[in-house]
């Protein structure tokens, strides 16, 4: 049997998903999760084969639950089944060791398909996200982008500061180059930019 963890706050899409998986005879899952934390713990509890997880969540996003699985050793692989179809989401998924990346408009059949192949050892990305997520290199380093994030979700400079434990000036530098590089005019068209294009 594989045994999957879904993670997925929106609560009909993890019913959805829960039920589809258990309609297959080699699957079953043991545990779901509505945020990126409670996941985490479930995935300690449960040592799961599969986590099929979304990109945005609270507490923890997929892709920083991703990071966390890699970084401290769990067996789990991480399958991301997201509606962004961002080429940066994708290349930041298989960074943070990411083995399958599908869209949720997808047929239902290619989900479980796919969580075989994972199991199996194999990888599994959407051909056409594969394509374009090489085309366009993502500027922004991880302090630029988590200061971007921020300051675009409407916090002040200090506020990042406070949160990200830097000095304002500090902040300011990092909001500066991450604007020179993006070449727009201010912080609010960074941020736009920079979701649009999936590095945020």
């Amino acid at each position: 049997m594989i045994r999957v963890l879904l993670a997925e706050d929106q609560a009909m899409v993890r019913g959805a998903l829960s039920a589809l998986l258990r309609l297959e005879p080699d699957m079953d899952v043991v545990a779901s999760a509505a945020d990126g934390q409670e996941a985490w713990r479930l995935i300690e509890q449960h040592a799961p084969d599969v986590v099929v997880t979304d990109i945005e969540m609270p507490g923890l996003t997929g892709l920083e639950l991703a990071q966390r699985v890699r970084e401290r050793g769990a067996a789990c692989k991480v399958v991301i089944v997201t509606t962004f179809a961002r080429p940066g989401y994708l290349r930041r998924a298989l960074e943070a060791g990411v083995v399958g990346y599908l869209l949720k408009d997808a047929p239902a059949e290619q989900l479980a398909d796919a969580l075989r192949k994972v199991h199996r050892g194999g990888r599994v990305v959407d051909p056409q996200l594969a394509v374009d997520a090489w085309s366009e290199a993502d500027p922004l380093n991880d302090r630029e982008r988590q200061v971007l994030r921020l300051a675009g979700e409407g916090l002040s400079a200090g506020e990042v500061a406070a949160q990200l434990h830097l000095s304002q000036g500090t902040v300011r530098n990092y909001l500066s180059e991450a604007i020179g590089k993006l070449g727009v005019g201010n912080r609010i068209e960074a941020y736009r930019l920079a979701r649009q294009k999936g590095w945020l």
